[in-house]
């Protein structure tokens, strides 16, 4: 990502609505089958500036990679004594070593030109019948500014997701699309983006927004993460979501 990306991450992902709403929806996919447990090995390929650490924690030990040198200048106090430095195409840890692998926002990216390599490494590290816990921006038709700022190079489907995981040996044991109720809000920004690209834009799509909007921003998703706790899904959304176990 852009450096400035990065420098508003670490600044505003212990507050966004975005943040708290994505890792609302992380925990209920979780809590399914890891409720109640705090002795998992877990990875965050990809890491960022850290917030997924933090959250992460609650269910056991975490180690994180990310190969841009801004996550460990911006999240050190968050990646303190879990941070290794490395590519997720080449993860530096030995076979079978984790029960969970988290990927947020990652495989999306120019730096990950072939996501089944990222995939493969993810299956090695596994243990049969570790879980990965993946999720990706959706829809092609949705692409804007942000994914320029953040290097984003494609947005995926539900059944793309289905075939990445598939042929490397996962079985998806639940898949969604989320960020569904704020849909429109999005969709205006791109269509403006589109009828009037001469409008320049300033600050990043990440910049924490006013106390009271934030807080009104999260209840949306906070409906969201209860529906997927109750078994639900949804049909459309800014992001997909899934939760694939290694067989």
């Amino acid at each position: 990502m852009e450096r400035t990306e990065y420098e508003v991450m670490a600044a505003v992902e212990s507050r966004h609505w975005w943040y708290g709403g994505m890792r609302a929806i992380a925990a209920a996919l979780l809590d399914e089958v890891y409720a109640g447990r705090r002795d998992l090995r877990i990875l965050d390929a990809g890491c960022g500036t850290g917030g997924n650490v933090v959250f992460l924690r609650r269910y056991g030990s975490v180690a994180a990679v990310d190969l841009a040198p801004e996550a460990a200048l911006f999240g050190a106090e968050r990646l303190r004594g879990a941070l290794v430095r490395a590519s997720v195409l080449a993860l530096p840890f030995v076979d079978e070593w984790f029960d969970l692998v988290t990927s947020f926002e990652v495989l999306y990216h120019r730096d990950v030109p072939d996501e089944t390599v990222a995939l493969r490494e993810t299956w090695r590290v596994l243990r049969p019948g570790g879980r990965l816990l993946l999720r990706l921006p959706a829809f092609e038709w949705l692409r804007g500014r942000h994914d320029c700022a953040v290097h984003g190079r494609r947005r995926y489907t539900a059944n793309e997701v289905r075939e990445l995981l598939q042929p490397q040996g996962f079985e998806v044991e639940r898949i969604s699309y989320v960020n569904t109720l704020l849909l429109p809000l999005p969709l205006t920004q791109r269509f403006i983006e589109r009828v009037a690209p001469a409008i320049d834009r300033n600050g990043s799509d990440l910049q924490l927004p006013p106390a009271m909007l934030n807080e009104a921003l999260r209840w949306p998703l906070a409906a969201e993460a209860a529906w997927i706790a109750r078994g639900g899904s949804f049909p459309v959304g800014l992001s997909v979501i899934c939760r694939a176990r290694r067989v």
